[in-house]
């Protein structure tokens, strides 16, 4: 990623800016492949959903029109098992702001307490500069596909 300064001022984006998901885990949320004896836990890559999702939603709407977020890392300990009927709720707390990249602390919890803990980065972008570049880079095998 560049580190080019962004073309906008966000003075409100400021470490402390939090937000809380909570999903009510469903049958499509645990692990219906390869493992038949855990179909009763949510699954690695919901959880994992949900605190990106967090994270997503503490920023992204603030940007301008033409401005998103894009993961860049996520290191998740995973401290509990939920069940199906469970409800759990994924916090993300931004702990850092260097220019366009942001550190989020992540955090779940269901009803009997802590579940996952963990970091997120993202990074602000042009949507359109974005997947320009992401065209370009693919453009060579798309030309192979066809």
């Amino acid at each position: 990623m560049h580190r080019t300064p962004l073309p906008f001022a966000l003075p409100q984006l400021k470490p402390g800016l939090s937000r809380t998901f909570q999903k009510t885990i469903e049958p499509a949320d645990t692990l219906s492949f390869g493992h038949g004896a855990l179909t009763e836990l949510m699954a690695t890559p919901t959880l994992s959903a949900l605190l990106i999702e967090a994270s997503v939603s503490v920023i992204d709407p603030m940007l301008p029109e033409g401005y998103v977020t894009v993961g860049l890392s996520t290191s998740v300990s995973y401290l509990n098992p939920t069940f199906i009927g469970m409800t759990v709720t994924a916090v993300a707390a931004l702990a850092e702001v260097d220019n366009r990249k942001l550190v989020f602390e992540i955090m779940a919890f269901d009803e009997l307490g802590q579940i996952a803990r963990g970091r997120h980065e993202r990074y602000i972008v042009n949507a359109a500069h974005f997947m320009q570049s992401a065209r370009e880079r693919c453009a060579a095998l798309q030309q192979k596909i066809k």
